[in-house]
């Protein structure tokens, strides 16, 4: 474990502001911050969706709250904070986590011609999509989590919080499952 305690903990609580599947008062909060355009997000995503059903299968719903955060790395991932901007106009339409699911399963592709065409296959409306893309409001949602992330000592996404302490083991189910459980208890 870090013993880094002005890097250990989230400093920005899980809210009902955050983007969150899950309820607050689960057993388990795990706080993401991830990059759309990051490949080690994307697989670290994944690992999540798989635990979180095998947590729901033996614990019940209730037992796991995912939190995720924009953390995009525009200095190397060039389309991530467009692709972030994507996603929050996507939530304007109720559509968040089918549009976040979507960019991190084509993240090879977030050119703007391709964030208008998920948008039009989830059947967003276009033209309010389009609008909303730009909005200062959405980037500064972005930002507020970027901020929030860099005051709790993310550096770099992927970046794991449980129940506000920074997971700091190996990237894998057999452990982030076990850091899961232990939290919980």
């Amino acid at each position: 474990m870090n013993d880094d305690r002005s890097y250990s903990s989230l400093l920005v609580p899980p809210s009902s502001q955050d983007w969150m599947q899950g309820v607050l008062s689960a057993k388990v909060v795990l706080v993401m911050y991830g990059d759309y355009q990051c490949p080690r997000s994307v697989d670290v995503y994944k690992l999540i969706k798989g635990i979180k059903r095998e947590l729901s299968a033996s614990f019940g719903e209730d037992y796991l709250c995912l939190i995720f955060r924009h953390f995009p790395q525009a200095q190397i991932h060039p389309h991530a904070q467009r692709a972030a901007q994507a996603a929050v106009a996507a939530a304007a339409q109720g559509q968040f986590w089918s549009m976040h699911d979507t960019l991190f399963a084509h993240q090879q592709n977030l050119e703007n011609g391709y964030l208008v065409e998920y948008a039009n296959d989830l059947g967003l409306d276009i033209p309010q999509f389009l609008k909303d893309l730009p909005k200062q409001v959405h980037i500064d949602r972005i930002h507020k989590d970027i901020e929030g992330g860099i005051q709790s000592g993310v550096t770099t996404a992927p970046a794991l919080f449980i129940n506000r302490t920074r997971y700091t083991g190996h990237w894998n189910t057999l452990e982030l499952m076990a850091a899961m459980i232990a939290a919980s208890s």
